[in-house]
């Protein structure tokens, strides 16, 4: 009988602890790794509707479900019905394409476009299509003679660039080239005679509208070394001066 009773208590232990084991939970898994982000661009986003590829960058013109925009960016795969995202750039007014034989009236050139979530860029050690490089300036049928000089003279600034900037200055000259409106600023090329191919034509940005030929006094901050990208460096220039024209 006692033989009974100790079978009959190992058989309920026994029973106990399978069940206790069929009801452990199982060991965790290991999360899975975060997945990174697509990196993303910030800008107008749209559909592509028109694509073409010409002088080393591709031209789109993108849908945005308000207006149409053409953007380019160094030559990228892209074709019609991609959506994307053009983000800020460099806003060029009545641009004519030498490669293309085309004026677009408003385009914008960028670094790089998001096409279906992956980034579009500027290969290393490209360089920027000679087409969209700034542009040589003479003044070829502009008088120069007569300019009184102000506080300082077009070569002066130049010449002292580095000590100059940062610092306010005060330059009277002619207007050689006049650009409206590229990237929310109006563009003047000015020449007073002095220097030579390179430092004779000093880039200022202003409110201001003025007409080529206008004879104006300028007064503004100097930045020297400046790069807005696209091919767009100046070793000189004065932003967002005050400009009287005389």
């Amino acid at each position: 009988m006692k033989r009974v009773t100790l079978l009959i208590i190992a058989a309920f232990l026994s029973l106990t602890f399978s069940g206790c084991k069929s009801e452990a939970p199982e060991p965790a898994q290991p999360a899975a790794p975060a997945q990174p982000a697509a990196p993303t661009v910030q800008g107008q986003g749209g559909t592509v509707v028109e694509t073409m590829n010409s002088g080393g960058y591709t031209y789109i013109l993108v849908d945005t479900g308000s207006e149409k925009v053409w953007a380019a960016a160094p030559e990228f795969a892209v074709k019609v019905g991609d959506d994307v995202v053009v983000p800020n750039g460099m806003v060029m007014q009545n641009h004519t394409s030498k490669t293309l034989d085309r004026t677009f009236e408003t385009i914008l050139f960028v670094d790089a476009v998001q096409v279906g979530g992956a980034v579009a860029s500027l290969p290393e050690g490209a360089a920027v299509p000679e087409d969209h490089t700034k542009p040589t300036v003479t003044a070829a049928d502009v008088d120069l003679s007569g300019v009184a000089k102000a506080e300082q003279t077009v070569a002066e600034i130049f010449a002292q660039k580095d000590a100059l900037a940062g610092k306010e200055v005060a330059v009277r000259g002619k207007v050689v080239k006049f650009s409206q409106q590229i990237m929310q600023t109006n563009w003047i090329h000015l020449q007073d005679g002095t220097g030579a191919a390179g430092t004779n034509d000093l880039v200022v940005t202003t409110d201001a509208v003025v007409a080529k030929g206008d004879t104006i006094l300028v007064k503004g901050v100097v930045t020297a070394n400046k790069d807005f990208g696209f091919g767009y460096k100046y070793d000189v220039i004065i932003e967002g001066a005050q400009v009287t024209v005389e």
